[in-house]
């Protein structure tokens, strides 16, 4: 099975180890993984601030750059969702709009990919650690994938998954909410670590490096000793128990 890497932006820039368990993780259930060089951001932060004349040039680069894809692999729900998004982006022009829905049919966030089109729940990981996982809100409400990552972390042996309180709550990142409405972001995350503490993990789980960021920005100005992991990290650890 071929897939190529959707690998975002802040993959690309600060989850670089996510990336690389991501490729690892595929390529060791069998998969055939390449990088697409000409992709570049999806354009999700100028849409979500409506400049949609400016995100269909990302968009179109984007289709561009996958349509020779068999699988569109990507380790952020939010990110994967957008490629969802360019149909309704493009609802408008029908040329475009149909290159977008057959993009829209081979994207997969990371953890749906395993569990929904690979048909695996136990990726053989080896964990030791007390942890708890944090749900971000585009990759459940949005792209609808909400059992695949708590499937997958049931199987790591010598992980203790403790359920986060009020898990279902948003972070406060949002994008360019944290920035426009930064004193309210603020408090939404002070929500969150204060949940995260109440748990005793020693590791917030995620699968969206936004939220990764934000929370665990957070973690660190309070001096918080827990750590912040990207769910591909968890999957792809084989470490000894």
């Amino acid at each position: 099975m071929k897939v190529s890497l959707f690998i975002t932006c802040l993959g690309d820039m600060f989850y670089v180890n996510a990336g690389k368990a991501t490729v690892e993780l595929l390529e060791k259930l069998g998969c055939e993984v390449d990088f697409p060089e000409t992709q570049t951001c999806c354009g999700q932060p100028a849409y979500n601030s409506g400049y949609h004349k400016d995100t269909k040039e990302a968009a179109k680069n984007m289709i561009r750059t996958f349509e020779h894809a068999e699988y569109v692999v990507c380790p952020s729900g939010s990110c994967a969702y957008m490629f969802h998004e360019y149909v309704n982006l493009f609802k408008n022009d029908s040329q475009w709009q149909s290159r977008a829905e057959k993009l829209k049919g081979k994207t997969y966030e990371l953890t749906q990919f395993l569990v929904d089109i690979l048909q695996i729940e136990d990726t053989g990981a080896r964990f030791k650690g007390k942890a708890t996982y944090h749900t971000s809100c585009h990759m459940t409400r949005l792209l609808g994938v909400k059992d695949a990552p708590f499937k997958l972390l049931s199987h790591v042996k010598g992980l203790e998954l403790i359920d986060l309180p009020n898990r279902h709550d948003c972070c406060g990142f949002g994008g360019t909410f944290a920035v426009k409405m930064e004193r309210i972001s603020e408090q939404m995350v002070d929500e969150k670590v204060a949940h995260i503490e109440e748990t005793s993990a020693d590791f917030l789980i995620g699968a969206d490096g936004g939220c990764l960021m934000n929370i665990g920005g957070r973690i660190e100005r309070q001096n918080k000793p827990v750590k912040v992991m990207h769910i591909a990290e968890i999957l792809n650890s084989r470490g000894d128990l």
